[in-house]
């Protein structure tokens, strides 16, 4: 019988990484996403809750550009208008989504 470490991000229970430190990121993205998205629920109060998640995760994912572009770089964000990052993203975003079920009935399946 084989034994296989694995990790979970205490804010997405049902994913599980094989790496400690890819939980990590994604537990800190995930905190990151949910800050903006209480940052964007409160400055545009007509978003709908599924808008605000859907835009955290995007400007947590994408933290790296639009931090270039809050230090004086607003041409960073050209990286996001001119790659087909919505698509890829919103994918990502699905696959977050229906990886956690994937990932525990793997988990269960290996048991």
């Amino acid at each position: 019988m084989a034994v296989e470490v694995v990790y979970r991000s205490s804010r997405d229970l049902e994913r599980l990484f094989m790496d400690k430190a890819e939980a990590d990121r994604h537990d800190k993205m995930l905190e990151l996403a949910e800050y903006l998205a209480d940052v964007l629920q409160k400055a545009v109060p007509s978003l709908t809750e599924q808008q605000v998640e859907e835009a955290g995760i995007y400007m947590a994912k994408n933290r790296d550009v639009f931090a270039r572009a809050f230090k004086s770089q607003p041409d960073a964000l050209s990286e996001l208008l001119n790659a087909p990052a919505e698509v890829v993203e919103q994918a990502e975003v699905a696959d977050a989504v229906e990886a956690p079920a994937k990932a525990a009935k793997a988990a269960k399946a290996t048991k």
